[in-house]
């Protein structure tokens, strides 16, 4: 059986009935590292592009420079995919994961381009030097543009890239990171903009005990199940957030009942789309916002 067909068949007749679908108005469409099927991932362009489109929420990664600047980035280093010296040379596959963020000045950072050479996961997506924004510099861009153009604001979620084996080597260790996202949020006055998401359990645990009002996400790619996953933390998360294809009708009703929203990640596909909306899901994270029906 193709995947696609299985997928649609486990959503049609996974055990339950579906809770009373969102309306389209009400559904929480986030575009994923801002438009990353379109532009340059987590770049300032890509994030204000994607606010032509039905996006309520702008999706993007978060790392620590060397000068404790958040950094937009989904790895902790410059990848060897979409990533070259400022020089032109490609980064090689050898010496990306020695090229750490935590390493380098926000100044120096920006002297990499990880825009040109594209992603060759992503044939549309537009090829321009594009640098790693520091969160400060890609949400001060956004706010402006929605000024200018008298746009309501988006939300913000934001992963903080963060596992164990990464503390205090590639990241910072949860209590100093979480510290530094919640001064920047504070100094942006965007608090009610926010959620903060996160797979480490660990990071999503000092969230919630520095600050206890601000919306939290917990992000899931594993098969361990509800319960499990919410026994990693002290508290229960505003969004439950996992891989699209670990969802069905009953999953969803028993997220819902235990007061959360669910927000699966991410889907490329309209098709998927209407299928996921109408078993209840409450958002959407999508690489191509142009999509959204």
């Amino acid at each position: 059986m193709k995947q696609s067909l299985f997928f649609s068949l486990l959503l049609f007749f996974a055990c339950g009935e579906p809770s009373t679908p969102p309306t389209k108005k009400q559904i929480d469409y986030q575009g994923h590292r801002g438009a990353r099927g379109l532009y340059p991932e987590n770049s300032i362009n890509g994030l204000v592009k994607a606010l032509d489109f039905p996006i309520q929420t702008l999706e993007l990664d978060v790392v620590v420079s060397q000068d404790s600047q958040l950094i937009l980035s989904h790895e902790p280093w410059f990848s060897h995919v979409i990533c070259q010296h400022s020089d032109g040379r490609a980064i090689t596959e050898a010496e990306a994961e020695t090229l750490k963020i935590i390493d380098f000045d926000y100044k120096d950072i920006k002297a990499f381009d990880c825009g040109s050479r594209g992603n060759p996961r992503f044939p549309e997506q537009k090829k321009y030097n594009s640098y790693k924004p520091s969160f400060m510099d890609a949400i001060s861009n956004v706010e402006l543009h929605c000024r200018k153009i008298k746009r309501t604001p988006p939300r913000y979620n934001v992963e903080l890239k963060s596992q164990p084996e990464w503390y205090g080597v590639f990241t910072p260790v949860p209590k100093k990171f979480v510290e530094l996202a919640l001064q920047e949020i504070s100094l942006l006055e965007i608090e009610n903009q926010i959620t903060i998401q996160s797979f480490d359990p660990v990071i999503l645990n000092e969230i919630h005990r520095q600050a206890p009002n601000i919306s939290t996400s917990f992000l899931v790619e594993n098969i361990e199940g509800l319960e499990a996953n919410l026994q990693k933390l002290t508290f229960t998360p505003t969004i439950y957030s996992p891989y699209f294809r670990l969802l069905n009708v009953g999953a969803v009703n028993e997220i819902h009942k235990k007061g959360m929203k669910v927000i699966p990640w991410t889907i490329n596909d309209p098709v998927f789309m209407k299928k996921l909306v109408e078993i209840g899901v409450d958002g959407i994270i999508t690489d191509y916002p142009n999509l959204i029906d």
